[in-house]
This record gives structure tokens, C-alpha cells and sequence, in this order.
């Protein structure tokens, strides 16, 4: 049984529970956090199930000091972790006009905020073992531009530069970057969506639940993908399709699709409370 350990945000529910079974079901010693207590004690229990060491931390990544306690625990009693997921967000959806500042702040806090705490408080942990492998979970989000959803986009695309910019500064360390941005797919991501446009959490539930590729699934690819050192995990093909697009289309016939394609998701971009 191999004795490398794993850390998550967000692991209690989604996918970042998924990431977690996946990697228990390969022997790995998991520790999850999450703001949700009873979750986390349930999926503690279904680590241990499997027979792995398992910790379930509360962890809150507005506060740095939360992960800073996961990672002095970490060192403690397992010796320091190898492979951190920033996993945890929430979603916010509206226009430009409609969306407090508030919301902005509080997206960014989590979504984008949260990803930089991990990273800083975990890489010197890191660079003290001599190696270590960051998961960012972004979006497809990040890496295209769907109307009415700028403060969800602009932390995932945040995300996703900070990732690029990360595996090029900690390379010599021997430190990894993996960059997760799914689309749509079933998970509890609906559950954290603020919006002023009660229309929006309709269409956001259906988005994730008519999705054919599920959390596991995206798990596995996560795990393949930091066995391997690869950077990039885009689960979805029409993913990948519009950020082809998006890179070799001139942008005005580019900009066209999304927005055609926003008017077809059942009126997401165009519908009113």
C-alpha cells in the first residue's frame, strides 16, 4: 500500500469527495477539509470504510489560518502531504449591473482567494520535502467568456492563470501544477449560486444535471493526470471545442457562437426574474 498523502478543500461533497474515494481506492492516506462538519464526518466515515488513514479538518479558505492548522497537522502526524487540492467554490451568476459588489467580493474571496491561500501556505511544506503537486480546480468558466456570469468567469479565469504562472515559478522545486476546468457536470455547485435572477438557479440545475460525465469521472481523469505531471485536465469535449475555437476564431465570429450558444441553453444569459 502506497503511503503518499492527499489534501482537499471542498472534500466533503462534489466533486472534491469524489477526488477523495478515487484516491482512497488507490490506498492513499486522505485528509479532507470543509466548512461542513457533517459532511465531512460522513465522508471521513466512508474513507475509512476502505481502509485508509483519513482526517476530515474543519477548513474555511477565507482564513488563512485554517489552512495553515491543516498543514501543521498534516506535518505532524503524517509527515507533510504530497498532493493539494484547491478544490473548494461557489458559484454567482447575474449581469454586470445586477450583482452587488458584495458578491464580488465574496466569489473572489472563495473561488480565487482561496486557491492563493492554499498555494502560499502549502508551498514552503513543499519545498522543505523537495516535492509536492498542486490540483487548482478552475472551470471551463476561466478559460471562456459565458454572458452573465462575469464575477464566476473572472475568479476561474484568475484561477487558471495563477496555475500557469505556479507550474513555471515552481518548477526547479519540484513542484506540479495540475489545472482541472470541467463544465457542466452533476454536482452541488447550484447548492453555493447566488444570483438576483431567480430564473438562473432553474437553469443552472439544468445544466449540471444533464451532463453525462459525472464527478467520478473527472476524478479519474485528475488522478491519471497527476500521476503523470500533465497540466491541463479539460473532462469535456464541447469544452475543448469552444476554447479551440475561441483561440483560432477571430473574435467577433467567436463571441457570436457564445452567444448564440448562451441563447440555447434555455435562455441562460437571456432570462428574467
Amino acid at each position: 500500500m502506497t503511503s503518499q498523502r492527499i489534501f482537499i478543500t471542498g472534500g466533503a461533497s462534489g466533486l472534491g469527495k469524489a477526488i477523495a474515494l478515487r484516491y482512497a481506492r488507490a490506498g492513499w492516506r486522505v485528509a479532507i477539509g470543509d466548512v461542513h462538519e457533517a459532511r465531512g464526518k460522513e465522508t471521513l466515515a466512508e474513507l475509512k470504510a476502505l481502509g485508509v488513514q483519513a482526517l476530515s479538518v474543519h477548513c474555511d479558505v477565507t482564513r488563512e489560518g485554517d489552512l495553515r492548522a491543516a498543514a501543521e497537522r498534516l506535518n505532524e502526524e503524517w509527515g507533510g502531504v504530497d498532493v493539494v487540492v484547491n478544490n473548494a467554490g461557489v458559484a454567482q451568476a447575474g449581469g454586470i449591473d445586477e450583482v452587488p459588489i458584495s458578491d464580488w467580493q465574496w466569489v473572489v474571496d472563495i473561488n480565487l482567494m482561496g486557491v492563493v491561500r492554499g498555494c502560499h501556505v502549502f508551498t514552503p511544506l513543499f519545498k522543505r520535502q523537495g516535492h509536492g503537486h498542486f490540483v487548482n480546480v478552475a472551470s471551463m468558466a476561466g478559460l471562456l467568456d459565458m454572458p452573465m456570469m462575469g464575477a464566476y468567469n473572472a475568479t476561474k479565469a484568475a484561477v487558471v492563470s495563477l496555475s500557469e504562472t505556479l507550474q513555471n515559478e515552481l518548477a526547479d522545486s519540484k513542484i506540479g501544477v495540475t489545472l482541472v476546468c470541467p463544465s457542466f457536470f452533476k454536482t452541488n455547485l447550484a447548492d453555493s449560486l447566488r444570483t438576483s435572477n431567480p430564473a438562473m438557479h432553474a437553469v443552472m440545475g439544468k445544466l449540471l444535471n444533464r451532463s453525462k460525465i459525472t464527478a467520478e469521472d473527472i476524478a479519474d481523469q485528475i488522478f491519471q493526470a497527476v500521476k503523470t505531471r500533465e497540466f491541463y485536465v479539460l473532462p469535456h469535449l464541447e469544452g475543448r471545442q469552444a476554447w479551440l475555437a475561441k483561440r483560432l476564431l477571430p473574435r467577433r465570429i467567436y463571441s457570436e457562437l457564445i452567444r448564440n450558444q448562451a441563447r440555447r441553453m434555455s435562455g441562460f444569459g437571456t432570462a428574467k426574474a
